[in-house]
């Protein structure tokens, strides 16, 4: 794992985790799977599976290529076992449970857990986790399967007739809830017609019902087979669709369609729709459809850049701190819980009455709401008068009691609440709460106030509220060492200071008459001090927290220079999680009137303290501390110290790992304040997959799917750093260019422009990982970031030619790797061939330029690099330049600079020449123009001469880009034939396919046939251009003699003439014609068809015996007319032109039986001209 850096996570299973990942110092992307150990079986099976078949031993961590389905089935898939990449392609994402028809994974799996050490009772562990493993997904299970029978082929396509039903209908045909419920419809019940989620798409064709409807057969023999699926009429035209790069003659389809358990299966051949030719072609980049560029950067300082065109997505910075300001804050955290029963600072009994000793009506608290006023006046007075009795004996004093159990049931409804804090009896129960002899009836009182306190909707400022905080104050200092008589008053106290304050804060001026005395805030202090009892703290705490989420003179009235230090010590040293969070969130809501508390707070504990408590505390602990951070920089306090602290960055970046959205966007919140004011720490947030986490945000954010709670305050926080990184991208290149830009030329730069370059190179990977994320690319690949791009490649051209000296600044290493990551970016760019669209013109004249100086780099890295990345290149530029006229600057840079280096460039050690290579048959892939400038470049002998002479491998990539080139100078419309071989290449052709067709018919050799089978197919296509090209030539030489129009025939003689070794081929074409492959077959003949024609029967071993079987063969099994009419005229023109080869057919005894078998063939007349044929043949051969 340590070559390899984790992104995002992609795919979770029961036991593995998928991780998208990247492998250190390159842009290749792979898929990592976590898995526990006991999984080692079935990734065993899926590695053998896909390492069987040679094609996909590369691409083993990627995916896994159409082979390594052949003739396997898996056991149930659904939408999890499907992957779909960006240009459109489905693919299969796990193997792990696949086997073959008759294979027995229990005894697989056995057997690597013997291998483990597993012993017996390992090898039952196994085999009892297969069977529970292998059902998959009851969703997509069929029938038979539920009922307990070994999974199939037919059972699959069950499976993938649910998947086709739920790609088009959004859901599962079968679904429920309940296990037992969905086992019921599956055995039972018929799907209902899909109907598509979205109204605007079309509804399912008849075809498309048919095709459900033969998959989802409940009885398996009944259900549609493999063959007849593959040709049902529901994929007519997709399965034949054709290449439209490829040319007429190289895009004949294959359309093999067996059973997968037949011999003869080949689904390689079938071209589906969501996969491309299997034939080995150049590699193309694939257009991937991506939003537009949001923002555009600023003018670089160094040249003049192209015409840029305007965009309003620039957020200037006022207006950027403008809006991070208003997110600071958001509603959870001011949410304000009550003080007065608050089951997590104290739970009490619930309250009762007895209404047989009320001694007045018991009305519910929403009758009380609705009486009269005369009702109500008469209600209240019963109350007064009970509450005021003078009676002393222990029964008047229980009834008073229970007359304010009454009263505290009722005061939870506001209206009620309201009317009895503005009337007399508030008065009265001050009046009480002073005089009471009885601490149990003040308790009470007090309770009833707070009560009222908390539910009353208005304040009338003639109530006597603050008169009661003073009581309260005074009666809470003279008991001050009675706890539980703090735990009565305390609550009603801070209700009542809270309601002053929300009173306040609505009317939006201050009142005179609600000033709190300073007395309380003193008492309330002090119950936050050390010693005090546990729900003391808790309740003082609670009070602050409330009160100072207002914006109001009282909660002013906390903030003094201890209450900072004060709140983090409870909240430091508190064993109840409950009574932390109120002492961080009080902190909290302080700090928003006066950052300077939680500056105390670092001052006094250090920032090292406050940043492992961030790091440990629990969720909502981390919430509110994200929010100290952020209302901190806000105002710039410690701004200078937080932005350089790499332990406070790398701590914040680990948070974006939380489940809470809410911490997720704050912690963005605070690395945009710290970015903005300290751009360096973009690297670190980079390298600490800052960008991975963007990105896995961004998706969750995405407008149109249903938002989930805070996904919206998430969007807000994540769409301003994007913005922010996006408007910085230009200001990081501009610093670099400007870094470069004072050391060109130098050989020994100054302090301060060494200074200069270590602090500005370093941040290049910046633009690496921007350009490799989904989310910024489309944003940051602009037309002027190319041209800043350009510009950074000149300088880097400067230091490899010598110009410019930087290694001595910044060390060889750091050197190399600049260059290393400048070029890595923008091959990741051309990945993308819809970003370069609009700016074809500036890749032209600022990029490809110093790449193709990078060529003759004394460094062998930078020269394969640099050829690479021109060979992408130009093949996106060529394929989106519908013509390239001769005044093109691509056309120009080719011709006058890259093709003169070449002759150099071939004769240069392993493996430059094969990436030059490469880079020629891009060129010539998709445009004539440069197709005829390396036909006059006569580059051809010398290809051949100095890559073939050392290419040990016949099947290596440097032998198919040598025959991919010629497919693309042989095929081209305008391609001068007779040029090409004058250069050779007829004898390289016959090198190049006698060692191919010696391969091919190697049964010893199968492991390299595959590979073979690919290249004699480009060499058939390769030797039937020339042939056509030559048979036109020496007919417009034959016409022109016919009419005496003095044509030149000498041309026709010289090109017969270099064409001729060709015949050779001719003992190598017929044994081809018996191939399985219905291509080979057709190219083959036609080549021979149009050899005999030009040459008759020059090749003596035409009809040898073997060859003589082979059309024996081939006469007797080939049933098309065509097909044999073509066979028998090539017999014709080799005995008509070759008495040797008449004499071998009178002695080829099978030969002659298969012609006598045609001879009386039918009465068609297509049969009629094979039997024509036939008997003309015999006739010769004297029969």
């Amino acid at each position: 794992m340590e070559n390899f850096i984790l992104y995002e996570e992609i795919g979770r299973g029961s036991k593995t985790i998928v991780y998208k990942g990247r492998r250190k110092g390159t842009i290749n992307f792979v898929a990592i799977l976590c898995t526990d150990k006991c999984k080692r079986p079935e990734i065993t099976n899926w590695v053998s599976l896909i390492c069987f078949h040679p094609p996909s031993r590369r691409r083993i961590n990627v995916k896994t290529t159409r082979s390594s389905y052949r003739n396997r089935y898996r056991l149930g898939f659904g939408p999890e076992a499907i992957l779909l990449e960006g240009p459109g392609t489905l693919k299969f994402s796990n193997f792990c449970l696949a086997k073959a028809e008759g294979e027995n994974l229990e005894e697989f799996f056995a057997l690597v857990a013997a291998e483990e050490g597993g012993g017996d009772s390992g090898e039952n562990v196994s085999k009892k986790n297969t069977k529970s493993r292998v059902k998959g997904s009851l969703t997509y299970t069929a029938p038979e399967i539920v009922r307990g029978t070994d999974f199939s082929i037919a059972s699959d396509l069950w499976s993938l007739g649910c998947l086709l039903y739920e790609m088009f209908s959004g859901k599962p045909p079968f679904f429920s809830e309940s296990a037992s419920e969905l086992i019921e419809k599956i055995f039972y019940e018929d799907p209902l017609p899909p109907v598509p989620k979205d109204s605007s798409v079309p509804k399912a064709s008849s075809d498309f019902i048919n095709l459900l409807n033969g998959l989802l057969q409940k009885d398996p023999q009944k259900r549609l087979p493999w063959a007849s699926l593959l040709r049902h009429p529901f994929w007519k035209d997709a399965l034949t669709r054709k290449d439209p790069d490829s040319s007429t003659e190289d895009s004949s389809v294959r359309n093999s369609m067996e059973c997968p358990g037949s011999q003869d299966s080949n689904l390689n051949d079938v071209h589906w729709p969501v996969f491309f030719s299997s034939r080995p072609t150049p590699r193309t980049s694939t257009a991937v459809e991506l939003s537009p560029a949001e923002d555009r950067a600023q003018n670089s300082p160094q040249k003049t850049s192209p015409s840029i065109k305007s965009t309003s997505g620039h957020v200037s910075q006022q207006d950027l701190e403008s809006r991070m300001k208003e997110l600071i804050y958001t509603d959870s955290d001011l949410v304000v819980t009550p003080i007065i029963d608050n089951p997590k600072i104290m739970k009490q009994p619930p309250i009762k009455f007895d209404s047989k000793i009320l001694h007045l009506p018991a009305h519910s608290a929403d009758k009380l709401a609705l009486l009269k006023d005369q009702d109500w006046n008469d209600f209240l007075q019963q109350v007064c008068s009970q509450i005021d009795s003078t009676e002393k004996t222990t029964g008047a004093s229980r009834a008073k009691l229970n007359l304010l159990c009454y009263l505290c049931v009722v005061a939870g409804h506001k209206e009620v609440a309201t009317r009895l804090l503005h009337s007399p009896l508030f008065q009265l129960l001050i009046q009480h709460l002073r005089i009471a002899p009885n601490w149990d009836i003040r308790a009470k009182v007090a309770r009833v106030i707070g009560l009222l306190a908390s539910h009353t909707a208005e304040l009338q400022e003639n109530t006597p509220v603050i008169e009661a905080i003073t009581l309260l104050t005074e009666l809470i200092r003279e008991n001050f060492r009675n706890s539980k008589l703090k735990q009565c008053l305390l609550p009603t106290l801070g209700e009542l200071i809270y309601l002053v304050a929300t009173q306040e804060e609505r009317k939006k001026n201050p009142r005179e008459c609600w000033a709190v005395p300073l007395a309380a805030y003193t008492v309330l202090m002090r119950c936050l001090r050390e010693g005090e009892e546990r729900v003391v703290n808790h309740m003082a705490a609670k009070i602050i927290e409330n009160v100072c989420t207002t914006f109001s003179a009282q909660a002013q009235g906390f903030i003094t220079g201890e209450i900072g230090p004060v709140l983090w010590y409870l909240f430091k040293h508190s064993t109840v999680d409950s009574l932390r969070i109120t002492a961080i969130s009080a902190l909290c809501r302080i700090t928003r009137h006066s950052p300077t508390a939680f500056q105390n707070v670092i001052e006094k504990v250090g920032l090292n303290s406050v940043i492992n408590s961030l790091a440990s505390a629990i969720c909502k602990v981390q919430q509110y501390m994200l929010t100290l951070f952020t209302a901190m920089l806000s105002r710039g306090i410690h701004l200078q110290r937080l932005i350089q602290e790499k332990d406070f960055v790398s701590t914040i970046i680990r948070l974006l790992d939380s489940p809470s959205t809410s911490i997720r966007a704050k912690a963005f919140l605070v690395l945009l304040y710290i970015l903005i004011h300290n751009h360096e720490m973009l690297l670190l947030s980079c390298q600490a997959r800052l960008v991975m986490y963007i990105e896995r945000d961004s998706r969750k954010t995405t407008p149109g799917k249903e938002q989930q709670s805070g996904n919206e305050y998430l969007s807000k926080c994540l769409d301003l750093l994007i913005r922010h990184i996006v408007q910085e991208l230009p200001r990081i290149l501009g610093d670099i260019l400007n870094a470069l830009a004072n050391v060109s030329g130098r050989k020994h730069p100054s302090t301060v422009q060494a200074k200069q370059l270590k602090m500005c190179l370093p941040l290049m990977p910046i633009v690496l990982h921007l350009v490799t994320s989904q989310v910024f690319r489309p944003q940051v690949v602009t037309e002027e970031f190319l041209f800043s791009y350009g510009s950074i490649l000149s300088h880097i051209k400067s230091v490899d030619a010598g110009e410019t000296n930087i290694d001595g600044a910044v060390g060889l290493m750091a050197s190399e790797e600049f260059i290393k990551i400048t070029l890595s970016a923008f091959e990741a760019i051309i990945q993308y061939p819809v970003l370069l669209k609009d700016c074809c013109s500036t890749v032209v004249d600022y990029i490809l330029p110093p790449l193709v100086s990078l060529v003759r780099s004394q460094n062998v890295e930078w020269r394969l690099f640099s050829l690479r990345l021109l060979s992408e290149t130009t093949s996106l530029l060529v394929n989106q330049e519908a013509s390239v006229d001769s005044d093109s600057d691509l056309l120009a840079l080719i011709r006058d600079v890259l093709l003169p280096q070449y002759e150099h460039i071939l004769t240069e050690p392993d493996p430059v020449p094969a990436y030059a290579l490469k880079l020629l048959v891009a060129m010539t892939e998709h445009n004539p123009t440069f197709t005829r400038l390396v036909e006059e470049s006569k580059l051809i002998s010398l290809i051949f001469e100095v890559i073939l002479e050392r290419q040990e491998n016949f099947l290596g990539n440097t032998t198919q880009s040598v025959i991919a080139l010629l497919s693309n100078l042989v095929s081209c419309k305008d391609a001068n034939v007779k040029l090409l071989c004058e250069q050779g290449l007829v004898r390289h052709v016959c090198n190049l396919f006698t060692e191919t067709v010696t391969l091919c018919l190697d049964a010893d050799n199968k492991n390299s046939n595959e590979t073979a089978a690919a290249l004699l197919c480009s060499l058939l296509d390769i030797l039937h251009g020339m042939l056509t090209y030559t048979s036109s030539v020496v007919r417009l030489a034959l016409q022109a003699q016919k009419t005496g129009s003095g044509g030149d025939t000498q041309a026709a003689e010289d090109l017969l003439l270099l064409s001729k070794p060709l015949t050779d081929l001719i003992s190598l074409l017929i044994p081809l014609l018996p191939n399985e492959d219905p291509e080979v077959f057709e190219v083959s003949s036609k080549c021979l068809s149009i050899l005999v024609q030009l040459y008759g029967g020059e090749n003596p071993e035409s009809l040898s015996p073997e060859n003589a079987e082979n059309f024996a063969d081939l006469l007797t099994f080939k049933e098309d007319p065509k097909e044999q009419k073509l066979l028998l005229r090539i017999l014709r023109r080799m005995i008509t032109s070759n008495e040797k080869h008449l004499e071998s057919l009178r002695n080829a005894g099978s030969l002659l039986q298969a012609l006598e078998r045609l001879a009386p063939a039918g009465d068609s007349s297509a049969n009629s001209a094979v039997a024509s044929l036939a008997l003309e043949i015999l006739q010769a051969a004297g029969r």
